[in-house]
């Protein structure tokens, strides 16, 4: 790996770019059972020496080294609640339709960042995701904490933080299968259609998504494969089995829906 990275670094510099080796982080991988067997030497990095992480970020979304999300997901309560005790000290001076609008592009558009990597999350942390977006409709309402949070969503058209979650998994796995998600993504969701060995079977029919068979529950079921599928064959069948010119319709309406919940 370090004589990979040496490469790349030529390359880079060949190029009139720069490997910034003291910026470089790097974790294991791995359960949680096996975080005591990784190895805890540093790792070379061209001339500098980096030792593992417990977690590092990469394009805004925080890894934890067992997986499980729990940085990110601290980061961005405390992220947002952050924002909201910002906006609160504002709330006066705004009409109504604007604060809800700067509250739905500076909170909700941070819980939405990325929320495709938060399948099979806890319910533990569902609960905090949620209870920041308990706490902006409360804001943006002036309502107490005793007042009942469920109406105030209603009126905002928000979904919930697990709603989300499958909102954008079901979006992606109808872009992979229509060839309008990168190929790296496209190719790891196959219809049972595609497969010879059940076209003969009662499953070719349907619009179902072929689902690979997984080992741990906390790791592979969280896996964009085997995430997205099982959302897609979650979906009601009038919904999966219209043609691409429907699903289009039903796509762009549903961007406005989002675009409406955002602003309205």
């Amino acid at each position: 790996m370090s004589v990979c990275i040496d490469d790349v670094a030529c390359w880079m510099s060949s190029n009139r770019l720069q490997l910034n080796a003291a910026k470089t982080e790097f974790l294991w991988c791995s359960a949680a059972w096996r975080q005591n067997q990784l190895p805890t030497l540093p790792f070379r990095v061209c001339k500098d020496f980096v030792t593992p992480s417990a977690a590092v970020r990469d394009l805004g979304i925080c890894l934890d080294s067992d997986v499980k999300v729990d940085v990110q997901v601290s980061r961005t309560v405390s992220h947002c609640f952050s924002i909201l005790r910002r906006l609160r000290s504002i709330r006066r001076s705004l009409s109504s339709s604007v604060f809800q609008s700067l509250v739905a592009s500076s909170v909700l558009s941070r819980l939405n960042y990325g929320n495709a990597t938060l399948a099979g999350i806890t319910s533990l942390q569902l609960r905090r995701l949620q209870s920041v977006m308990n706490a902006a409709a409360r804001l943006v309402f002036s309502a107490s904490r005793s007042d009942h949070v469920t109406p105030l969503l209603r009126r905002l058209h928000w979904l919930r933080a697990p709603e989300r979650i499958v909102y954008k998994l079901a979006v992606l796995a109808y872009q992979c299968l229509h060839g309008l998600a990168p190929a790296y993504l496209a190719d790891v969701l196959l219809p049972v259609t595609d497969l010879p060995g059940r076209r003969r079977l009662c499953s070719s029919s349907t619009s179902a998504v072929v689902v690979d068979s997984t080992c741990l529950r906390t790791i592979d079921d969280r896996a964009f494969p085997a995430a997205a599928s099982r959302t897609r064959n979650s979906l009601p069948p009038e919904v999966t089995s219209l043609s691409l010119e429907n699903t289009i319709n039903i796509q762009i309406c549903t961007e406005d829906l989002s675009v409406f919940s955002f602003f309205s």
